[in-house]
């Protein structure tokens, strides 16, 4: 039997990490040991740990099944505008821990584990990781769901069931190597599969047209099968709904091949149908014109119009009789994230006109009103943009209504414009130049009623720049909604001491309304509380030093500076420069063995796409300079560098809390937002950035003297490329720069292959559109600022905590609240849906509340 609890241990339980009462702790025992008897058909002498996990997720995942039921429950007695969030990515990462806090039952089950003799932290680390997504844009609409929920809208998230997620990456000799991620080969106890909703979803085929009508016939069929996925909202028993789409071929799928009997090939032949859930395109702010990647796009969207027309037909409201479409933007919400779902604005124009009958102008109008736009990116190579043969073969009824839609399009702008060719020619949705595509940021715009960026800056380059045209012709239409991150998983979860922390000082209610971190700005002096803050640092870092000990045969310095650099890997977020800033260092040391020097532990970490040399030579030269680095006795434990393997959701809550320099530092213009840089600033690391995406208004909440701010600013970016960038006079100038390029250049890092990193030193000279070398001086400078600051604690710490006091912009719960208010007109609400335990009545008396509101 567990030891009896201190009053101090039971002040800490009755917390923001759930009650522990007995019953509820001999509920969970009881759960635990059910489904690991009937559920996994074992017992305790022959489970693994796997089993232990398992079992352990069906028992919390029991206690969201009753909340899931009477949300939708409650959805239909309320009938709200629902919400519907169409994202080819999700990067939800692991389940559990998020559940269980969400739930409240974080404490129960650590009890009921540990009196069942098992270790939580052990258990935790079985799950694997569900990586649907590449980076920023999917752990994006993974915390959007986290705050729907929370706030109470009745919202769903729509996406792809992918077979295998995102790559795992292996570091081999220095070189990134790919292995697929077989993430459901042990099953998934979060989803449930939903056979009788499965729905058909066409390819192919031709249009056949009469007077009255266009029929898309001889169409190939592939099913849709979905997979339901909970999602719980923090303390309000709202679980809402993310539905996955699985690519099934029908039962007759090529058996016409059966007739010249071959049987065998015509069921083997079903895979092809069946690839396109199979893998994530592994591209991030990278576009890929494959065909399977247009069908996987088509297909998510083609589906969730299927199921969001059922779910509007069938509506209290709307079952009691022959359905108006009229109220359909009234009722629906549509969120596309990123252009990777615009085939649903030609999509439900199709299913409007062709099957719903409604005349063409009647059903733009309510597609207009119907769909809202998330722009994610300014670099063009970024911009999706489709070749019309591809189309023409693979969706020939939507290639018609896009060119019907661009006809109307045009006809109002050369009403306006009648003379400026040169205009109707930028705004058309389809792209002459270098062969006939359709531009769907362009499709986008003119089928949306609202267009966002996701910082303030991006927003207004989106305006001023990449879509001028556009914004002249509907300013109202172009809008901002700086991104966030739910504070459930990136500070609760991953940093429970510092969540307590915060807890005790100024109450648990920050965890729903970030604002309130700026009550901290009153203890900011306060000796004790700078201490805790500092304390909390040290032991995550302790704790992730072991970590890194043991996977990585390091010895850490646990007491130098934790400089971390982890996101995607790409020229434009300037790995290069930190590179540069590693071999100064280094050089630094090597030259002055004996001069005082901050230690630091600099960690780099981030996957590159298995297509993008560069990134790939880049992560090569990392690790190279690290072998170099690690190796050398003269620099002994005052520099090291990690090269994290395998980035991804659950090892950025194990780096992120033991941060202490937070790396932003892509070129000014580029980055849209970045959400890395919120989740660092929250967990109390300090950050050097350029004014660019999120950072600039992470500066105007702390105060730029709070940040460390280097570099070119847009407008000195802009003014470069009018001029032309040239490396060459940086790299003559600045003597430390011309040493680390000509170490790199002559093989000092790779004796054994000098000419290895001529790509890398060639592109910084001759074609670096990010301008590495531009900004090298200042961010060197910048560094010796941040180890200045390093070296008095205490301020160092008093600064830490107005960051985490300013963070309360950054919550996704304030991201999603704009988003409501201000896109879908909807109202977030603080109502509690009545748990399961009360009957059904309490349900009603809830939703008659909610109406007279």
């Amino acid at each position: 039997m567990a030891a009896p609890l201190t009053d101090q241990e039971k002040r800490k339980q009755i917390s923001i990490r759930g009650i522990v009462g007995v019953e509820n702790v001999a509920e969970l025992k009881k759960g635990f040991n059910r489904h690991l008897h009937f559920t996994l058909v074992k017992d305790r002498n022959v489970a693994t740990p796997r089993d232990y996990y398992f079992a352990l997720a069906h028992t919390v995942r029991d206690h969201l099944v009753g909340r899931w039921i009477r949300t939708q429950q409650f959805y239909y007695e309320t009938d709200p505008k629902r919400v519907y969030y169409l994202s080819l990515e999700f990067y939800m990462g692991r389940t559990l821990q998020n559940t269980m806090i969400n739930l409240g039952l974080q404490n129960a089950c650590d009890e009921a584990i540990y009196q069942l003799g098992l270790d939580m932290e052990d258990l935790e680390e079985m799950e694997e990781d569900a990586g649907l997504g590449n980076g920023g844009l999917g752990r994006l609409a993974a915390c959007f769901l986290d705050s729907m929920a929370t706030l109470g809208l009745a919202a769903y998230g729509y996406g792809i069931r992918y077979e295998y997620g995102i790559f795992n990456q292996k570091i081999k000799n220095g070189w990134q190597v790919e292995e697929a991620d077989d993430w459901l080969r042990h099953g998934n106890p979060w989803e449930k599969a939903r056979p009788e909703y499965m729905l058909p979803v066409h390819f192919y085929g031709r249009v056949e047209e009469s007077k009255e009508e266009a029929k898309w016939v001889d169409t190939q069929v592939v099913l849709a099968m979905p997979y339901d996925t909970p999602i719980p909202g923090y303390m309000n028993n709202t679980v809402n709904t993310m539905r996955l789409w699985s690519a099934r071929a029908p039962n007759d799928f090529n058996l016409m091949d059966f007739n010249v009997g071959d049987y065998i090939q015509a069921v083997l032949d079903r895979n092809l149908a069946e690839n396109i859930s199979r893998v994530l395109y592994p591209n991030d702010n990278f576009f890929e014109g494959k065909e399977l990647r247009l069908k996987q796009e088509y297909f998510v969207v083609a589906a969730t119009l299927q199921d969001i027309i059922r779910r509007f037909k069938n509506s209290k409201k709307g079952s009691s009789g022959p359905v108006s479409f009229a109220s359909f933007p009234e009722k629906v919400a549509i969120q596309l994230n990123d252009t990777h779902p615009a085939m649903a604005i030609p999509e439900l124009m199709r299913v409007f006109v062709d099957i719903e009958k409604l005349d063409w102008d009647t059903a733009w109008a309510i597609t207009k009103r119907t769909f809202a736009y998330t722009n994610h990116t300014v670099l063009p190579e970024a911009l999706e943009r489709w070749p019309i043969g591809l189309l023409e073969t693979l969706l020939p009824r939507h290639l018609q209504i896009i060119y019907k839609i661009n006809q109307g399009h045009l006809d109002e702008i050369s009403a306006l414009f009648p003379e400026d060719m040169d205009r109707i020619r930028r705004m058309s949705l389809i792209e002459e130049d270098g062969g006939k595509r359709v531009n769907m940021a362009h499709l986008c715009i003119v089928g949306s009623h609202a267009v966002n960026g996701v910082a303030e800056i991006h927003s207004n380059i989106i305006k001023t720049d990449v879509f001028r045209d556009f914004s002249e012709l509907e300013p109202e239409k172009f809008q901002n909604k700086t991104n966030g991150i739910t504070p459930r998983r990136w500070l609760l979860l991953c940093n429970p001491g510092l969540a307590e922390l915060i807890a005790e000082a100024i109450g648990e209610e920050y965890v729903k309304d970030l604002s309130q971190l700026q009550k901290l700005n009153e203890l900011v002096d306060d000796d004790t509380f700078i201490r805790d803050v500092s304390k909390v640092k040290q032991d995550n870092k302790e704790k992730f030093s072991q970590y890194l000990e043991k996977e990585y045969m390091v010895e850490i310095n646990p007491s130098s500076m934790f400089d971390v650099h982890v996101k995607r890997i790409h020229e434009y977020k300037r790995q290069l420069l930190n590179c540069l800033h590693i071999v100064t260092m280094y050089n630094r040391i090597r030259k002055n063995p004996k001069a005082p020097f901050v230690p630091r532990t600099v960690i780099i970490g981030g996957k590159a796409a298995p297509g993008y040399h560069m990134a790939k030579m880049i992560i090569k030269l990392i690790t190279a300079v690290g072998e170099v680095v690690n190796k050398d006795p003269v620099v002994g434990s005052k520099l090291k560098v990690i090269y994290l393997e395998n980035y991804r959701v659950s090892l950025a809550e194990k780096v992120i809390p033991a941060t202490d320099l937070s790396e932003q530092i892509s070129t000014a213009g580029t980055e849209a937002s970045g959400t890395g840089n919120m989740k660092f600033m929250l967990n109390g690391a300090l950050t050097i950035g350029t004014m660019d995406g999120a950072n600039v208004e992470m500066a105007e909440e702390a105060g730029e003297e709070n940040m460390f701010i280097f570099g070119m600013r847009v407008e000195d970016v802009a003014e470069m490329d009018v001029q032309g960038y040239d490396a060459m006079p940086y790299y003559q100038k600045i003597p430390e720069l011309k040493h680390a390029i000509d170490q790199i250049n002559s093989g000092f890092f790779c004796p054994k292959q000098p000419e290895l990193f001529k790509d890398v030193t060639n592109m910084l000279f001759n074609h670096d559109r990010f301008k590495v070398f531009a900004d090298y001086e200042d961010y060197i400078t910048c560094q010796e600022k941040v180890n200045q600051l390093y070296q008095n604690p205490r301020e160092w710490t008093k600064m830490v905590i107005k960051n985490i006091a300013a963070s309360g912009k950054f919550s996704s719960d304030r991201t999603i609240t704009d988003y409501a208010t201000e896109v879908w007109g909807v109202e977030p609400t603080d109502l509690k849906i009545p748990p399961p335990n009360e009957p059904r009545e309490a349900l009603d008396e809830t939703a008659r509340a909610l109406r007279e509101k």
